[in-house]
């Protein structure tokens, strides 16, 4: 039977510390053994599953567990070790399967039109770039980090044509674009994405003028998630420091401003043309059933 990530954690009894209390008699009768919990019988354990106090008169307020808790795996640790060994195996060979979709995405002649830093989009460029396909790039800035400063100068080192935007200047740009590439954080389980902040304005100026948009993303970035909080959703505020300098504060007009910098943005998912994965291209409205393929529905139906 397929195992839970919940199942497996609460099948072992090890994850879980008791208080330790020595007694004047110097009995220890009270200190649980881990494997006291693989059955209901086992010391330390009274009619209703729950640890008693040892010789103290007080007992313990009853704690329960969920009953996989009490359930002995002697597979539990082969089961971890198989999941973590998948998921390097699968981390080790991600760009490598993104890229050999390349020549499929980027044909010649066209513009593609990508948003800051990001080492998966860069290394498919480059990828589509090694099979002489001649294309153009157009990077923008990502303020207020201007990551696209350096995608832009790696593309060129690699001989790509690459030219470097505003972020302002996007909308007006798009109408000769042909293909938008964005990097993604995470993917939730609407088919949403969650992406650097600035892309969500990349995906509306794509959407006025009809322009497709991929997004490039392994299938660990899946997340089981919704965006019930919206463009709140698994995102951060930083310090606006990289937006307007402290010293400016001084200002009676800025110190009414408030600065907002958000670390994300979200994207939804009738933004998004297709996701371009370490195992094929999905469509945002198939996410749900990768979800099925990848999460057990007890990690994952929590999430909803």
């Amino acid at each position: 039977k397929e195992l839970s990530l919940a199942s497996m954690l609460w099948a072992n009894p090890q994850h879980v510390t008791m208080k330790h209390t020595r007694q004047q008699s110097g009995d220890y009768s009270d200190r649980l053994r881990s494997d006291s919990f693989g059955s209901e019988s086992g010391s330390g354990l009274n009619g209703n599953n729950c640890p008693s106090a040892g010789g103290d008169q007080h007992p313990i307020a009853p704690i329960y567990y969920p009953p996989n808790y009490y359930n002995k795996r002697d597979d539990l640790r082969q089961s971890v070790m198989e999941a973590i060994q998948e998921m390097m195996s699968e981390m080790e060979d991600l760009h490598k399967n993104i890229n050999e979709q390349a020549i499929q995405h980027i044909h010649a002649g066209e513009i593609i039109l990508t948003y800051a830093l990001s080492k998966t989009v860069e290394l498919f460029l480059k990828a589509a770039a090694a099979k002489k396909r001649n294309f153009q790039v157009i990077v923008c800035e990502g303020a207020p980090h201007f990551g696209g400063h350096a995608m832009a100068k790696s593309l060129a080192e690699a001989g790509i044509d690459t030219t470097v935007i505003h972020d302002a200047a996007t909308f007006a740009i798009m109408a000769r674009v042909n293909k938008v590439l964005l990097p993604a954080h995470a993917v939730l389980a609407n088919g949403g994405l969650i992406a650097p902040s600035g892309s969500n304005m990349v995906a509306l100026a794509a959407k006025q003028n009809s322009v497709p948009v991929v997004t490039l993303a392994g299938m660990f970035k899946l997340c089981p998630m919704y965006p019930h909080e919206g463009q709140d959703t698994l995102n951060d505020l930083i310090s606006p420091s990289s937006v307007a300098d402290y010293s400016l504060m001084g200002d009676p007009v800025l110190s009414e401003v408030e600065f907002v910098n958000p670390v994300h943005d979200y994207i939804p998912p009738q933004l998004i043309d297709l996701y371009v994965t370490n195992i094929g291209g999905f469509q945002p409205s198939y996410i749900y059933r990768l979800l099925a393929e990848y999460y057990h529905s007890d990690d994952w139906e929590a999430f909803e």
